[in-house]
């Protein structure tokens, strides 16, 4: 018999109704969400409760939130699980990991370990001394910006990726022509982009690093979990064949095709077991055929926005959560690596079909994915047959046709040089 238990997830993105669908998928359940806003990928739901507080993304809103949901369920009967889909409530959660554990179930790290995690910089210090490739990366400071030092310092040649090594500070850095991240060409728009940084009230380090060559699908995208004993028991490789051209959201997949690889899994088990991690890990990796290495760009403490990939082929994200701290099943379980039966296969895809088709890299795998669409192996996360109401229907169908925009005003320039992270 299925032992009970409650949910509750944090935001109201598009990731988040990723995890609620896996929840009804798996459970038939309505989940409740906690937001500072309603986004468009939760709304007209009959699957999501969204209960919204402005401000909830930052403390005290938050912690003051959470504590009056402490007192709402310190009597209930079955175990409330904290789910985060963003950065910043991921970062909250394990801030006040002691407190809320009282009452909640919180499956995240520490937060010691999430603050190196999160910093790009530590983390390739940790990947460093566990053996993770990642690319050739030099830091840039603001005493660097105003001595000119990183540029007479650079260890690796034009063209490289620029990037915040604190994407929560970034959000407040406004200036014509910013952008999630950099391609880089020569040294004088080095300068100039970081120039235009530093004088519009960014004030943390730059992640410089060399720019590795190929298209959208040379990147890999590897979502795992850990239980609680800090062994994996999941892994899912993910190939994305496309990318959001829009400066603010380069680097965000909307095309994925399912794909095996023993020794990345192998690789990233060693690297999760070896530090102790716990919960939902998302990696995004590119391939450098310059050296037949695959190397990692970061970690994301949290399944990724583009996660339903995952559940759509057969890796049930919310049975993640349920089977480790409700059922208490992992621990007898073999770690589950997905991918291994292509004739399973299912394409991910995150904007209209005639877009994929018109702008993915022609290629053999948008030859397998195109063949996938023939035989009608396709999915996303927000067209769901459960939830489909005529208003929520029509919304969904605007988010997608509004990428038909994008792609004619932004992919031209972008060609062939999207950035990658």
């Amino acid at each position: 018999m299925q032992k009970k238990f409650t949910p509750i997830l944090l935001g109201s993105d598009i990731n988040v109704y990723g995890m609620a669908r896996s929840f009804h998928e798996a459970y038939g359940i309505k989940v409740k969400t906690l937001a500072a806003g309603h986004l468009a990928a939760t709304r007209y739901s009959k699957i999501v409760d969204v209960e919204v507080h402005p401000g909830f993304e930052d403390d005290p809103t938050f912690i003051n939130v959470m504590r009056s949901k402490m007192i709402e369920y310190q009597d209930h009967s079955e175990p409330v699980i904290l789910i985060a889909c963003g950065d910043g409530y991921v970062e909250l959660l394990a801030k006040h990991k002691d407190e809320l554990s009282a009452t909640f179930v919180i499956p995240y790290v520490d937060y010691d370990l999430l603050e190196k995690l999160i910093s790009k910089e530590n983390f390739y210090k940790i990947a460093d001394k566990y053996g993770l490739p990642y690319p050739k990366t030099q830091i840039i400071k603001i005493t660097d910006y105003q001595t000119d030092d990183y540029l007479k310092c650079m260890s690796f040649g034009f063209p490289v990726a620029l990037k915040p090594e604190d994407p929560v500070s970034w959000l407040d850095c406004r200036f014509e022509g910013r952008k999630k991240a950099f391609t880089i060409h020569d040294a004088a728009e080095l300068k100039d982009i970081v120039t235009k940084i530093y004088t519009h009230g960014y004030k943390e380090d730059l992640i410089l690093q060399d720019f590795i060559p190929g298209d959208d699908s040379k990147m890999r995208v590897l979502n795992a979990y850990v239980d609680k004993n800090h062994k994996v028991k999941m892994m899912c490789l993910g190939h994305p064949l496309l990318e959001d051209p829009t400066p603010q959201s380069i680097g965000n997949y909307v095309a994925i095709l399912p794909e095996y690889n023993l020794n990345l899994y192998n690789t990233v088990k060693t690297f999760l077991e070896k530090i102790n991690y716990v919960g939902m890990a998302n990696f995004d990796i590119k391939y450098d055929e310059r050296d037949h290495e695959y190397k990692f760009f970061e970690i994301n403490v949290r399944q990724g926005r583009s996660s339903f990939y995952v559940t759509l082929n057969g890796c049930n994200l919310a049975k993640c959560y349920i089977d480790d701290y409700v059922e208490d099943s992992l621990k007898d379980q073999d770690p589950v690596y997905a991918n291994q039966d292509p004739k399973k296969h299912v394409l991910w895809l995150g904007v209209p079909t005639k877009v994929f088709k018109q702008y993915a890299f022609e290629n053999e795998y948008k030859e397998i994915a195109e063949d996938l669409l023939k035989k009608k192996r396709v999915g996303s996360t927000v067209f769901y047959k459960a939830d489909c109401s005529f208003k929520r229907w029509l919304l969904m169908k605007y988010m997608f046709y509004k990428y038909i925009g994008r792609y004619k005003a932004y992919y031209q320039v972008n060609k062939g040089s999207f950035f990658k992270k």
